[in-house]
């Protein structure tokens, strides 16, 4: 695959990242024209990215609203024309309502950026159904935070992390200490150059993603009664990574969430126990199973915290026990380069990356 068929992977930072090579290769090499995947875990939609650069269906499900509305933008067919012009009319003919005020928001954008993303997040807020909308949106949560450039800006906020959002009162302090302030940016010139770099080709082949539990049934189900997924192509999270929502805390308040971090872990995998995380688990594998065609293979990749006493193979073995799926294979899958390991997002010293692992399945 060319560079620019594979962009728009690359829409917006999420910490919880498989690379794209993962289920491309496996859809690339295994897949039959016409099946349908399903991830049940699909994060920034890597899954459903792949699936769609091979012509193939899919349905990702994730309880994040960040996660599900990054993996929307990437099922997208849009122009470039179109998501400049949905740009320009919601600046032009919209006033924000609400800009929150705290010091945090005064240090993090210049007042005319935090005015602008305001009009972005309401409008989208009142309708975000149209692919030009929904491109859009990709594109701003992408840009919200990050370095600053060296050439022209890339990013609305102050100095920040890109892949996770710092928390207020230490960012305050940061910004100050350093004497850093944040700068007018020329809001439409990013997104102009993001949509060219990212919806400059599209394929009329998309899927769907959909904000729910993976452990309600009702989650899984395809969108029409006689679909039936031949692929479940997924990462779950690893045990002890529960803090999905506080670490994109500044992302989720762009798609409707407060503004200042909220702890929580609603509708997340429980991680109380690794008995009680491999029940939660197994759960979601049964409920795949039952939306699955008879001969449909699943492919999970696992891996562990090092601070975490849990073997990782140990608790993916026994989450697919009585799941209704049989383990045909484990490979090996190395160690994820450090820095982009899903654990690492969470940690402020950078961890010894574990072995992960590459566990295929068929239904019993």
């Amino acid at each position: 695959m060319s560079t620019a068929q594979t962009a728009l992977n690359g829409i917006c930072p999420y910490f919880t990242m498989f690379p794209l090579d993962f289920p491309l290769n496996i859809l690339k090499r295994r897949a039959q024209a016409g099946d349908v995947v399903l991830d049940p875990f699909c994060g920034r939609g890597t899954t459903n990215f792949a699936a769609r650069l091979v012509g193939l269906r899919s349905l990702g499900v994730d309880s994040s609203p960040v996660a599900a509305a990054v993996t929307a933008s990437k099922l997208a067919t849009t122009t470039v024309d179109d998501i400049l012009a949905e740009a320009r009319t919601i600046l032009t003919e919209r006033e924000a309502r609400h800009i929150p005020t705290s010091e945090f928001w005064q240090w993090a954008f210049h007042p005319t950026v935090l005015d602008a993303l305001c009009r972005f997040r309401e409008a989208f807020l009142e309708d975000c159904t149209t692919d030009a909308r929904i491109a859009l949106r990709g594109i701003v949560l992408g840009a919200l935070h990050g370095p600053k450039q060296k050439t022209f800006p890339s990013y609305f906020s102050n100095q920040c992390p890109r892949t996770y959002a710092p928390k207020p009162a230490y960012a305050t302090r940061f910004w100050q200490r350093r004497g850093l302030v944040p700068e007018p940016i020329d809001v439409l010139a990013v997104i102009e150059r993001r949509a060219k770099r990212y919806y400059g080709t599209s394929s009329d082949i998309t899927g769907v993603v959909r904000l729910a539990d993976s452990r309600e049934a009702e989650a899984l189900q395809p969108e029409t009664p006689e679909t039936r997924f031949d692929w479940v192509i997924t990462s779950p999270p690893y045990y002890g990574m529960r803090t999905y929502i506080p670490d994109q805390w500044l992302r989720n308040w762009f798609v409707g969430g407060p503004d200042a971090v909220e702890y929580t872990n609603r509708a997340q995998i429980v991680h109380s126990s690794p008995e009680d995380f491999a029940a939660d688990l197994r759960q979601v594998w049964r409920n795949a199973e039952s939306v699955c065609a008879e001969d449909a293979k699943m492919v999970i990749r696992f891996g562990g915290i090092t601070d975490r006493r849990a073997d990782p193979l140990d608790l993916i073995k026994s989450s697919l026990s009585d799941s209704g799926w049989r383990i045909t294979t484990i490979r090996e899958a190395g160690t994820a380069t450090e820095g982009k390991r899903q654990a690492d997002a969470f940690l402020r010293t950078k961890s010894k990356p574990m072995v992960e692992y590459d566990v295929w399945a068929t239904r019993q």
